[in-house]
């Protein structure tokens, strides 16, 4: 090869010199591209170097848990100084090795239940964070400026050529695996199981380098399962509100549900208080969204047609099989979810947004990152968002943007239907409305170019507590809409510093509008409306298809 040559081939050539040593290293415990996993520090050891981007698969739900748990046994002489990429930070060891030197560098989307540690490391300096990102945004990084040298991935089930089939829970592996493979990466997969034929292929062998299969199964967290036990009679108030006052003043057909029970209970509420009002066939037909068990009963009620989902969910298996017509379901019976695809769905498809977050500002900036906490924010920013790109009209975007352009000289453009659902207070009593955003002083404290914001104000239409619905949307000053936040906002701090007078008379152009003003007797708000009370009644709803992990069965 002459250096003309040369120049334009270094990616792949260091690629090469990688297998050569995972070869050299392994020998006879390498079977074409499949690895031992008693070896499998070995060959991390031979395709990882120093300062690589490893991009380590941990969704919402599915870990690649012993692909993480190896990385942190390697020899930080061999292995340091790595550049991590994760979708979300949920087990120890995606924060261990850090704290073994084995990495140094972090971009990620969301920390969950690592999140009070994340911050820890990053005020000590073990941890550089790159950014906080969206799902969305991350992936698209993939492609451009962050893409892994090594990936590690889990699937559950691999041939002997490496194609993977990666079941219901296909999740971030098509984005993560592509975007490797084709610029001369390595992708390594972890898998449940090495078979002779696949159900279906997911991932093309010719994408992997390395195929193992792991001790146990990947670990995968039920994520999006409420018990309706659980649901209150305030949460089962602000649902009425929810598809009163937004879902059919607006004609809501496509949409995304955040995590939580104040969605929980919208879905519970579809076959029983929504039909109750004729909404049947005019709201919530399709959807982006987890297979939530809480939506079986308005799929059972027909509520629902279509579902597309970022993952799946454990114990739907069996319910998703038998309704191909509703969710995506290839010919071997079993859901195909994709991340990334759903995240667009969820952006430029659905007309509404719907979730919860810890803290609301005056401007209705909101924000899950707080002292002590770095939590990251998954795809709320993206499903949380007007896609300033989408050009298709619908009743309810049409309307929406009706309402925040009215009296104005603009062109006519839509505008997507942001929610945020909140009691006036959170967990111990802590205000979700607060004059300023804890994000200012982590910013500050982690040396952020910018405040950790979740979901910026001006992409907030609706506020809904329990105090009633500021529709923010036809507020016209920044003081109009100040008080109309203050005017939800019940008993905290900033509720009670509310302008009385200014508030009323925002009532009465119906930009704050009480359960009375829409007509709901709050007496009518009781557990009676769920359409399933409790786990065993999701059981129930589904004719025993569903079958809830060991945790939920209280029964």
């Amino acid at each position: 090869m002459n250096h003309a040559e040369g120049r334009w081939t270094g990616q792949q050539r260091n690629r090469s010199e990688r297998v050569a040593r995972a070869g050299a290293a392994l020998g006879g415990a390498l079977d074409g591209k499949i690895v031992q996993a008693s070896h499998i520090v070995e060959l991390l050891h031979a395709v990882l170097e120093p300062g690589d981007r490893v991009c380590l698969e941990g969704n919402n739900q599915k870990q690649a848990d012993f692909l993480g748990k190896a990385l942190t046994r390697v020899d930080t002489a061999r292995v340091h100084d790595l550049h991590m990429l994760l979708s979300v930070l949920s087990l120890p060891e995606h924060l261990d090795v850090f704290e073994k030197g084995i990495a140094s560098k972090l971009d990620f989307s969301f920390s969950g239940p690592q999140a009070g540690r994340l911050a820890k490391l990053a005020q000590s300096g073990k941890l550089n964070i790159g950014a906080i990102h969206t799902y969305l945004e991350l992936f698209a990084r993939y492609f451009i400026d962050l893409t892994p040298r090594v990936a590690l991935v889990a699937a559950e089930m691999a041939d002997r050529e490496g194609n993977l089939y990666t079941g219901p829970n296909t999740e971030d592996t098509p984005a993560i695996a592509e975007a490797t493979a084709f610029k001369s990466g390595i992708v390594i997969a972890q898998v449940n199981q090495i078979v002779d034929k696949l159900p279906r292929i997911d991932i093309p062998g010719d994408w992997v380098g390395y195929v193992v299969q792991s001790p146990t199964p990947y670990y995968i967290e039920p994520l999006f399962t409420r018990d309706p036990a659980l649901i209150s009679e305030i949460q089962v108030l602000m649902a009425m509100m929810a598809i009163k006052g937004i879902y059919a003043e607006y004609e809501i057909e496509r949409l995304n549900h955040g995590i939580g029970f104040d969605t929980a209970a919208i879905e519970l509420l579809l076959p029983t208080y929504a039909a109750s009002l004729g909404l049947k066939g005019k709201i919530a037909r399709h959807w982006a969204l987890n297979p939530h068990p809480a939506l079986i009963p308005a799929i059972e009620a027909g509520f629902v047609e279509s579902v597309h989902s970022f993952g799946s969910e454990l114990g739907m298996e069996n319910y998703i099989r038998a309704r191909p017509d509703v969710f995506f379901v290839g010919p071997d019976g079993s859901m195909r979810s994709n991340r990334a695809f759903c995240q667009a769905a969820g952006h430029y498809a659905c007309d509404l947004f719907i979730g919860s977050t810890l803290q609301i500002d005056l401007q209705g900036n909101s924000s899950t990152a707080t002292l002590g906490r770095i939590a990251g924010f998954g795809g709320a920013p993206n499903m949380g968002a007007d896609a300033r790109g989408r050009r298709h009209p619908s009743k309810a975007w049409l309307k929406a943007g009706e309402q925040a352009r009215a009296g104005r000289n603009m062109i006519p453009r839509g505008q997507k239907l942001v929610v945020q659902m909140v009691e006036t207070f959170r967990e111990h009593m802590a205000p979700a409305f607060v004059e300023k955003l804890d994000a200012w002083q982590l910013a500050e404290q982690a040396g952020m170019a910018i405040p950790p914001v979740m979901i910026y104000g001006d992409d907030v239409s609706h506020i809904l507590t329990e105090e009633g619905i500021a529709n923010l949307l036809l507020c016209r000053t920044d003081e109009e809409r100040e008080q109309a936040i203050r005017g939800v906002a019940g008993y905290t701090p900033v509720g009670m510093a509310r302008d009385k007078r200014m508030v009323e008379n925002l009532r009465d152009r119906g930009i704050i509008r009480r359960p009375e003003d829409l007509g709901i007797d709050k007496r009518m708000a009781t557990r009676d409306l769920l359409a399933a009370k409790n786990m065993k009644g999701l059981v129930r709803a589904s004719g025993g298809l569903y079958d809830p992990p060991k945790r939920f069965r209280n029964w």
